[in-house]
């Protein structure tokens, strides 16, 4: 065999899909570069969103003297421990269902996902720090509802990633209810 038909044969194998098992190898790690550094900046972002935030308005002095709380009223740190997470497990759904494809097919995924990540952001400094209650309520009403429309959203591409949204859901209920007691107290 002369090296113009073996260069011949490797040309016909390569333009039928064929390609030697050392190139899928180095395909498949930098697909792996790519995903670890996609889902490192899907969730670092809101995070870091969610953690300046936090720090940035501190605790709020009127959370600590609150008249008469209620012995379910969240304490400050577990509140800003739950947006922690809600904020974690929110960006891996939302990356999961952006690896199946959810967010480039003409779907309200996307839209939703950043309108709670927006609702989520503007409650802190709104319900705690500006203590404008009966807005932060209607912040929080929006945000829930926002989560559970992600929540059948993302069902659709990833059954998972709506697995991941009950705990921001069930957590922004929680204050929900809690947003609404104060009105009412």
């Amino acid at each position: 065999m002369t090296m113009s038909s073996e260069t011949l044969q490797i040309k016909t194998q390569i333009q039928h899909g064929y390609r030697p098992s050392r190139v899928k190898q180095e395909d498949k790690e930098v697909q792996t570069m790519k995903a670890l550094w996609s889902l490192t900046v899907a969730i670092a972002v809101p995070l870091s969103l969610t953690l300046f935030i936090i720090f940035e308005f501190g605790s709020a002095k009127w959370h600590r003297a609150t008249m008469a709380k209620p012995t379910w009223f969240p304490p400050l740190l577990l509140i800003n421990l739950a947006s922690i997470w809600s904020s974690f497990s929110m960006s891996l759904a939302a990356w999961l269902v952006w690896v199946d494809h959810g967010f480039h097919m003409n779907s309200d995924a996307l839209p939703l996902y950043i309108s709670q990540v927006s609702l989520s952001i503007v409650w802190h400094p709104l319900h705690l720090v500006i203590v404008s209650v009966r807005i932060g309520f209607v912040v929080c009403l929006l945000h829930f509802g926002t989560l559970f429309a992600c929540y059948h959203s993302f069902r659709k591409f990833n059954k998972f990633a709506a697995h991941l949204v009950i705990p921001p859901l069930v957590c922004s209920a929680f204050l929900t209810i809690v947003s609404c007691k104060l009105i009412i107290h």
